[in-house]
């Protein structure tokens, strides 16, 4: 169960880099799962989950810019992993999986990403613009990352 969660939280990070660390780490930080004696136990320091509130805001604030790059290129691609990485080992860790879930954000973290740019890409055709696709995917990320972080409690 905690692996597929972990999966899961990957994919959302697929499709927004930050907002997946910031769903987990308000779900430790709340103590809906506990982390405190891993090595992810800063995740669920009273600080944390404001940082990546802060990140993830603004993430979805400039993806809506026509200069954001593709999540494809590299260094969004590489985000996307590492922040996957991260939430999928802090979901994991709360069952003493962390590497497990890491490897299981990593995974999701690439299904999410190329899927969610496919899927983005039908929405924005089907559209006409790119703008409701955006949200949708935005709406589908925080929801999903609610969703999955409540799960793991």
């Amino acid at each position: 169960m905690f692996l597929l969660l972990a999966l899961l939280i990957g994919v959302i990070s697929g499709l927004r880099a930050m907002t997946a660390p910031a769903a987990v780490a308000w779900g430790a930080a709340l103590g809906w799962f506990d982390v405190s004696q891993t090595p992810l136990a800063f995740m669920g320091y009273r600080w944390t989950p404001w940082i990546f509130t802060l990140l993830a805001v603004v993430e979805l604030v400039t993806d809506q810019l026509p200069s954001t790059p593709s999540r494809k290129v590299p260094v969004q691609f590489a985000a996307r992993i590492v922040t996957g990485a991260l939430a999928g080992a802090t979901i994991g860790a709360a069952s003493s999986l962390l590497f497990g879930g890491l490897i299981a954000g990593v995974i999701g973290a690439v299904i999410g990403t190329y899927g969610g740019a496919a899927l983005r890409a039908r929405l924005a055709a089907a559209f006409g613009k790119d703008l409701p696709a955006a949200l949708v995917e935005d709406a589908v990320a925080v929801v999903g990352a609610l969703l999955i972080v409540g799960a793991v409690s």
